[in-house]
């Protein structure tokens, strides 16, 4: 019995260590070091019915203010991309904006991008507002961010050449849940396998 439950301690303990590994190797894939004085942080929404930022979304806009602030950059924009889902009459983008700036007060210019329902739509619609930034950054989990990013290098390589890293990964954030983190990521990013091998000058 003691064997047992020392097993089952030890598996578990081995996959939240390689859950924590795939998630901080995917943050650090498809990302350069462009500098510059601008930065837009893209943030993803997730699928939201209710009228309120739901516990992914909140997490994702945190992980954004974040990310943009670790740069102090002189011109810096947070954008927000994501469609009504569910019937929901609020977008994503809205949702997250307004968690933004009314419970975490964030004073800073915000962006919306509201139409998009798919990643790939994500970025096909965030791409005008970041063609003027000198560093871009995805916030997600990361191997949402990983597939997005990929996305951006499938449709403006030049864009993405200014991708840089987000802090949408700390170590042992979300650690019980990481586990699936990891296994959605195995699925979603088994398609593009070429482009996150792919480096970015």
């Amino acid at each position: 019995m003691r064997r047992a439950a020392t097993g089952l301690v030890a598996t578990g303990i081995a996959v939240l260590a390689v859950s924590e590994w795939l998630n901080r190797r995917w943050s650090r894939m498809l990302v350069g070091n462009s500098r510059g004085a601008s930065t837009a942080v893209v943030v993803c929404g997730y699928r939201n019915p209710r009228t309120r930022a739901n516990l992914i979304n909140r997490w994702r806009v945190r992980a954004g203010i974040r990310s943009l602030e670790a740069d102090q950059a002189e011109d810096a924009r947070l954008i927000f991309s994501g469609g009504a889902t569910s019937g929901s009459a609020a977008t994503e983008a809205q949702l997250m904006a307004e968690y933004a700036r009314s419970e975490l007060g964030f004073n800073g210019t915000v962006l919306l991008e509201d139409r998009s329902t798919t990643t790939w739509e994500n970025i096909t619609n965030v791409i005008p507002l970041l063609e003027e930034a000198d560093r871009i950054k995805i916030v997600s989990q990361p191997a949402h961010a990983l597939k997005a990013r990929a996305y951006l290098l499938r449709q403006r390589p030049d864009l993405a050449e200014k991708l840089v890293r987000a802090e949408d990964y700390r170590p042992g954030e979300w650690l019980f849940a990481k586990p699936l983190f990891a296994a959605y990521g195995l699925w979603a990013l088994h398609g593009l396998r070429a482009e996150v091998r792919k480096p970015l000058p």
